[in-house]
């Protein structure tokens, strides 16, 4: 058996089981499944359970279970050429290194999105008390300020949906599933973080976990103590101005107050959204450039509707909860449209950090129980759309969203339109069945100048053959609300195998914000990366 188990187990996959199965059907197809008596299972643990909606009127749970056997290696020899059937990984975490004693030098880590948050924390865990900085004010005091701009159309620059405790990832759906590759399993010890911070324990097992905004308050704040009590330092509205880099090397930070901090292991994590810092370390030199994300708008149906598609008769089973889609469409253009970061039962969110622009983004809270479902209908473009440098798609994105600001307004309501109108090319003036949840308001019109002619031309294609997966998503009285930009960062900032800058040493670009990551669960394995490279050169320098 490999070394470093904990416990002597066996890994299932494609345990399949209906809808509606007893709480004992698991055990008994364990024992059917490995052909072993009743009194050889000695226990079994949930590792992940996924649904099959492809026949609505006949769903079934795919369980991937761990399990304890008498026996277990004459099991094995008897499942040797069996996939389903394998010795369970070990999934826990083992630290790469430890603080040596009388290290004086303190790693900064810039942001406390998801990534910077497990960099810090991880980088706390191995006793390197790391000071986080972060422009933004801690979690609760900027979920005031973002209520500020929903209920009161005022915005803080400074503190909002992309800057502050906890990052874009707050106000979301608390999304915690990636595509990402992970062969070290660094998504359990995110998980497991999160659970030990007040997640619910489901989140472990469940195929798409998902947290909401509420939890994700309480949460955020329970990890930022726990760094404190390791010895980190955690700073707030503490926005960094300048990076000091001497001969390619990073000798500390400047902060928009003055103060100075001497480091030469530098985190970058900042998000997707900070333009100026990005502007800043350009003109520093630091290497990036352009890369492409997508633009759109976001649209809501009734989440019955979505249920309905999905789940057929089995809509509203608590079990299911809420439905969700994943669609593409390759338009006659060449351009692709996608759904993105879809929102069952959720909220369509104002999630601007610049005064004069409308950017809109979407959110659930953990229950998804509001009236509509939403997603972003994007398209994706390229640096040859907005030739110009490794800038131009920051530039790119202020043009479209300060012209979604004039549509709607001028106050920061969003520009709307329903989906039967934007697709009859002709202007909305009276909303229908499905209202816009945005706040602060939304402004009917026309979309047809709110993107590129090519964004528009390839939605209003996609619209119509998404209703071929989805009845009903074309519907007239759905609502397509404008714009969504932030699908990502608009640019790349090149690291090498040291998860270093390529020419910047001791300047650690990670996260969403750099490139490298989309999403809570990505951005924050990243930063896991990426403390472990910290933490090895800084072990390494104090030999």
């Amino acid at each position: 058996m490999p070394s470093g188990r904990i416990a002597s187990m066996l890994r299932l996959t494609e345990i399949k089981l209906p809808l509606d199965h007893p709480q004992h059907a698991l055990h008994d197809a364990i024992i059917q499944r490995l052909g072993i008596r009743v009194d050889e299972l000695k226990g079994f643990t949930l590792f992940r359970r996924g649904y099959d909606a492809r026949k609505p009127s006949a769903i079934l749970f795919i369980y991937t279970l761990d399990v304890e056997v008498a026996n277990e290696e004459k099991v094995l020899r008897r499942f040797k050429n069996d996939v389903h059937v394998k010795v369970a990984p070990d999934t826990s975490y083992h630290p790469v290194a430890q603080a040596p004693k009388g290290l004086t030098e303190r790693p900064v880590v810039i942001g406390t999105g998801p990534c910077g948050l497990f960099a810090g924390l991880i980088l706390a865990q191995m006793g390197f008390r790391p000071i986080i900085l972060e422009r933004g004010k801690e979690v609760r005091e900027r979920t005031k300020d973002t209520w500020g701009l929903w209920r009161k159309h005022e915005l803080n620059p400074e503190s909002n949906v992309q800057f502050g405790e906890g990052g874009a990832g707050t106000f979301s759906d608390g999304k915690l599933y990636s595509q990402v590759k992970d062969p070290k399993h660094y998504s359990r010890k995110v998980l497991k973080e999160f659970i030990k911070a007040g997640a619910p324990p489901e989140i472990e097992y469940v195929s798409k976990p998902h947290i909401g905004t509420f939890r994700l308050v309480g949460m955020v704040e329970v990890m930022r103590a726990n760094i404190i009590e390791l010895g980190g330092e955690v700073r707030f509205q503490s926005r960094v101005n300048d990076i000091e880099i001497d001969d390619g090397q990073v000798r500390g930070v400047t902060l928009a107050n003055g103060d100075r901090i001497a480091t030469r292991h530098v985190v970058l994590a900042i998000g997707h959204s900070a333009r100026d810092t990005f502007e800043m370390l350009h003109q520093r030199g630091v290497y990036m450039e352009a890369k492409p994300f997508s633009v759109g708008f976001r649209i809501e149906h009734p989440q019955s509707l979505i249920d309905t598609a999905r789940f057929g008769k089995n809509a509203g089973n608590p079990l299911l909860g809420a439905a969700d889609y994943k669609l593409v469409h390759h338009a006659s253009n060449g351009r692709s449209v996608y759904s993105f970061c879809m929102c069952p039962g959720g909220t369509v969110v104002a999630a601007t950090s610049e005064e004069g622009r409308v950017v809109t983004n979407g959110m659930s809270q953990y229950s998804r129980n509001e009236h509509n479902a939403n997603s972003g209908i994007v398209v994706g473009i390229t640096p040859r759309d907005y030739p110009g440098g490794p800038l131009a798609g920051i530039e790119f994105q202020r043009q479209w969203e300060s012209r979604a600001y004039v549509l709607g307004g001028s106050n920061y309501n969003a520009p709307g339109q329903l989906v039967g109108d934007f697709i009859a090319q002709r202007a909305s003036t009276k909303l229908g069945k499905v209202l816009p949840s945005y706040t602060p308001g939304v402004t009917l019109g026309d979309l047809s100048t709110a993107l590129p002619d090519y964004v528009i031309e390839a939605v209003r294609e996609a619209l119509p053959a998404f209703e071929k997966s989805i009845k009903g998503f074309a519907m007239h009285d759905a609502i397509l609300t404008g714009v969504e930009t932030r699908t990502s960062s608009p640019v790349s900032i090149k690291r090498d195998e040291s998860y270093q800058s390529m020419n910047t040493k001791g300047l650690y670009p990670a996260g969403e914000g750099a490139g490298y990551a989309g999403g809570i669960m990505s951005a924050a394995i990243d930063g896991i990366e990426v403390a472990e490279a910290v933490a090895l050169s800084l072990a390494q320098q104090a030999k």
